[in-house]
Parts: structure tokens; C-alpha cells; sequence
């Protein structure tokens, strides 16, 4: 199993790119509206990939961040969506309004996303909000309350650490990250965003 690949983009087209490394061509599933985040071709680039391994075909799936390859790991855990749908949604939103819109259960915000029928994204928000819900009840290791920390609106702290947890991160280190990136004032988005680049610092 691969966890990123270090090389030079040497092709790019609509669906996918070609990245060399010690002689060898990899091509990778990365449609162009992601693949154009790497820059002109020549470059050397880090590619966080993943494997999928079918009876009649290996494919590499292709992210410019170890958070857009975390979103697309949990959408495959949702049951009817394979890798392809998976990539569809990754190139088409960002993981903290994935985020956003399985928190509140906000249905049209995925069905913008070309391909994703009502059912399917009705799907992704069953799934994911229950896992979340599974991660937050198996884990009260925090010893700061969000009350403590956000005394004038407690539950902008929650929804922040819970839309980190929604995207596979520990509850913990959410927490961490949620509370060293407050400011008065901030909107949850914002909120959500600074924390994300904490994470993946």
C-alpha cells in the first residue's frame, strides 16, 4: 500500500496525471480541477495516493493533501460508494464543507456535486454522522469543556471538534486544534478551516 508518491509531474491530463520516480511512470487517477493545485508540468510534486485492488484492474487514486485523501477514505466506508464516486465528490468539495454539510445535514449542499444523486448523499450523511456519533461516545479523555473554553456559545466549539471527528481525526487532538485556533468572533467555518491546517501541520 502506497501512502504518497515523491516524483516529477511529467503528464497531466483531464482525469489523470503521470508522476515519474526512479525511472518508473506511475499514472494516477486525479482529475484536472485537483491535478492543477500541483502546478506546470516539470515540477517535482508529493501526490498522497491510494490503491484500489479489483479482480480485473489496480488503480492509483491521486490527492494534493493528506486531508483530501482523509475525506476520500471515509467516503468509501459509506456503503454503495466505491473510490470513483468517492473521487467525484473530493474534486468537487472541500473537507471542511463535506464537513459542514454532515453536521447539518444539509443534503442539497452534496447533491451540488455532479453525480451525487439525493439517495446517495441522503447516504453519506446517515453514515458519517453515526460514525461520528460512535467516535464522540466512546471518548470523554478531554478534561476542558467546551463551556470552559467558548463560554459565550459553547456549541460553536462542539460543532467545530465534531466536524473534525466527522473527518477521522481523534477527538483529542480535535480539541487541541479547535481551541488553539479560536478567536472572538470567529464564524464556525473559519473556525473548522484554521483547525484543519493545524491538523495537517
Amino acid at each position: 500500500m502506497y501512502a504518497y508518491i515523491k516524483g516529477i509531474l511529467t503528464k497531466r491530463y483531464d482525469e489523470t496525471i503521470v508522476v515519474e520516480n526512479n525511472g518508473i511512470g506511475y499514472e494516477i487517477i486525479c482529475p484536472f480541477i485537483l491535478s492543477s493545485e500541483f502546478g506546470p508540468c516539470g515540477e517535482e510534486v508529493t501526490v498522497y495516493v491510494y490503491q484500489s485492488v479489483k479482480e480485473d484492474d489496480i488503480s492509483l487514486f491521486g490527492f494534493t493533501s493528506q486531508e483530501e485523501k482523509d475525506m476520500f477514505l471515509l467516503l468509501i466506508t459509506v456503503s454503495s460508494v466505491g473510490p470513483k464516486s468517492a473521487m467525484s465528490v473530493c474534486s468537487q468539495i472541500k473537507p471542511d464543507k463535506l464537513a459542514m454539510a454532515v453536521m447539518n445535514s444539509d443534503v442539497k449542499a452534496l447533491t451540488n456535486v455532479k453525480g451525487l444523486g439525493k439517495k446517495t448523499a441522503e447516504r453519506i450523511i446517515l453514515e458519517l454522522r453515526d460514525k461520528f456519533k460512535k467516535m464522540g461516545s466512546s471518548s470523554s479523555k478531554s478534561a476542558v469543556t467546551s463551556a470552559e473554553l467558548f463560554s459565550s456559545d459553547p456549541s460553536l466549539f462542539e460543532d467545530a471538534v465534531n466536524a473534525l471527528m466527522v473527518l477521522g481525526y481523534k477527538e483529542e487532538d480535535s480539541r487541541q486544534a479547535v481551541s488553539s485556533s479560536y478567536e472572538d468572533g470567529i464564524e464556525l467555518q473559519v473556525l473548522i478551516k484554521n483547525s484543519l491546517k493545524k491538523m495537517v501541520r
